[in-house]
């Protein structure tokens, strides 16, 4: 039994890497050619300055990213996975072609190869390990930049006690937002600093008992 050279993990197989990581591998290299399309959506250009109405005269738009042209452009994606399939082909005795084309068909064909050693790599080769760790990392990498984590926004408290004047009930959630020091309604504008936190959170309880009696 030796450990997956990626999760670390024991493996009974005796490979390189595990059946689970080799799977997971083989599923984000059969991803990176979709990920590397869609990273096209987020260079429309922005923040031009032109002169006039005809736009003319003014600095290039700029990408809406730089780390998106990094790995859009030719040493970027393409040529990562690249290095990867000339370390195989080199290891595996097997001619080593140029690379030719534009990226994106550079990374679809690269993926394609890489895909084919796949089994080998898991079995074989040493540096399964830190091949498989690139990969992971690299469609985390992307994905992030496609799908941006949500903002932190904040611990959830309750519903919001205020009443206005007609004597009907906010009940907005509210919500402690990182780095803030009150409790403020998004919705009515009421603020509870901390020194009123006990009494806020009796007033929470007592609007949740009515509810639920309601």
């Amino acid at each position: 039994m030796t450990n997956c050279l990626l999760c670390e993990q024991p493996d009974e197989t005796g490979s390189y890497l595990c059946p689970g990581c080799t799977k997971a591998t083989r599923v984000r290299l059969e991803g990176l050619p979709v990920l590397y399309r869609g990273l096209g959506a987020l260079l429309a250009p922005v923040g031009g300055v032109g002169q006039g109405r005809s736009g003319k005269g003014g600095p290039a738009p700029l990408p809406v990213s730089l780390d998106v042209l990094d790995v859009r452009g030719p040493g970027g994606m393409a040529g990562l996975l690249e290095s990867w399939v000339d370390a195989v082909r080199h290891d595996r005795g097997r001619p080593e072609p140029a690379h030719t084309g534009s990226p994106e068909g550079r990374v679809d064909r690269t993926c394609g190869e890489l895909l084919g050693h796949v089994p080998w790599i898991a079995v074989s080769w040493p540096q399964a390990g830190e091949f498989a760790g690139e990969i992971r990392d690299l469609a985390r990498s992307v994905s992030s930049m496609i799908r941006p984590p949500a903002p932190d926004r904040g611990e959830r408290i309750g519903n919001c006690p205020a009443v206005d004047p007609s004597g009907a009930l906010c009940g907005a959630v509210l919500r402690l937002a990182p780095g803030e020091k009150a409790v403020r309604c998004e919705w009515c504008g009421t603020a509870y600093p901390p020194f009123v936190w006990a009494q806020l959170k009796t007033w929470i309880d007592e609007d949740t008992a009515a509810a639920g009696a309601a």
